[in-house]
């Protein structure tokens, strides 16, 4: 078993690394890290938590630790706020830990990959990259805003196309924005069509995911995405509206063929949070839905559906939505662990 750390353990994203890790046929939770305020407390009374069911007796009983204590975890998990991950899951990399993060800070850092392991493993080589830039044995490995999951899963497939463009409309569940998260009067019996900061990570985190590894650095995709960010009164899944032109005409059999055949590169699929099909295409006319598909593939696959001629677009438009706190967030970066051990970068 490999040990392991979880930084910011008592958030909504901490909690679900711990929901997810409970039971991990490789992975042990063995430290928990979190803000001053927290450390020094037993976790079960440290953490609000907002999960269904709870932690483990374990884990409960477990002393929070504070963010300067001396992790001994060679694989760190961060849920930490971007603010806070900058200083610290450097100065873990720093000192030999290796950082599969859920945070913004190092997402676009030339020698950082974004990592969704069924589009683009073999980012993960710019680990050794890190390794021979900042002389330590650590590193960086993040995964993708929680909304870029969704249109990465659902492009992968379509690249060979030649994606040209490609217009983008979120409808982003509360879950996504946290604990305490969007007040309730301003959520319930309404939209909020502005997600501070979430447009512009949608319109350049995937080119950098579907893009190319040249070296020590990733040549993002050649294509330009424009992007609208939402938020609904949904509590898990976030459910994305895609406009999208190709390079060469694509027929609807073609689309689907493609989504129906996707799998991840060796050794992707065989890794126990790889789900047993990426992407799901669903044919009804009122698919996909997030309280009906969120829990695709135990949350890690994303749920396709309404393909169909796009006329302003001159392509297809259709939509996908995933899990914003599973494949969108700790469950992507669990995935991201277990490449980096069977890869030998950890």
């Amino acid at each position: 078993m490999i040990d392991v750390a979880i930084l910011g353990a008592t958030g909504a994203v901490g909690q679900r690394f711990i929901q997810l890790l409970e039971g991990h046929p490789w992975f042990r939770i063995t430290e928990l890290v979190a803000s001053e305020r927290s450390a020094g407390q037993a976790y079960r009374d440290a953490a609000r938590w907002v999960l269904s069911g709870g932690p483990s007796d374990e884990i409960a009983a477990m002393e929070v630790l504070p963010l300067d204590a001396d992790v001994q975890a060679k694989l760190v998990f961060s849920a930490l706020p971007a603010s806070i991950a900058k200083e610290v899951e450097w100065q873990m990399a720093e000192a030999g830990h290796v950082v599969c993060s859920n945070a913004s800070a190092y997402r676009m850092a030339e020698e950082v990959p974004i990592l969704l392991p069924e589009a683009n493993a073999e980012h993960a080589e710019l680990v050794k990259v890190q390794r021979e830039k900042h002389r330590w044995s650590g590193g960086i490995v993040t995964n993708s805003n929680c909304t870029s999951a969704p249109v990465v899963m659902a492009f992968a497939p379509l690249r060979k196309f030649g994606i040209e463009a490609a217009q983008i409309v979120s409808q982003q569940a509360i879950s996504g924005a946290g604990y305490p998260g969007v007040p309730s009067l301003d959520i319930m019996d309404n939209v909020i069509p502005y997600i501070g900061g979430e447009e512009p990570k949608l319109e350049t985190e995937p080119r950098k995911m579907l893009g190319a590894l040249a070296g020590d650095h990733i040549d993002f995709l050649d294509t330009v995405m424009s992007a609208t960010c939402t938020r609904v009164p949904v509590l898990d899944g976030h459910l994305v509206s895609i406009s999208v032109r190709f390079a060469e005409p694509v027929s609807e059999e073609d689309l689907i063929a493609a989504w129906d055949s996707f799998v991840g590169p060796d050794p992707v699929p065989g890794l126990p949070f790889a789900p047993p099909q990426p992407v799901i295409y669903r044919r009804e006319l009122d698919r996909p839905q997030p309280r009906k598909d969120r829990d695709a593939g135990n949350g890690m696959a994303c749920v396709v559906g309404r393909l169909r001629p796009c006329p302003v677009m001159g392509g297809w438009k259709f939509l996908a939505m995933a899990h914003n706190t599973v494949r969108g967030a700790a469950g992507c970066s669990i995935l991201n662990a277990e490449v980096l051990v069977e890869t030998g970068l950890l």
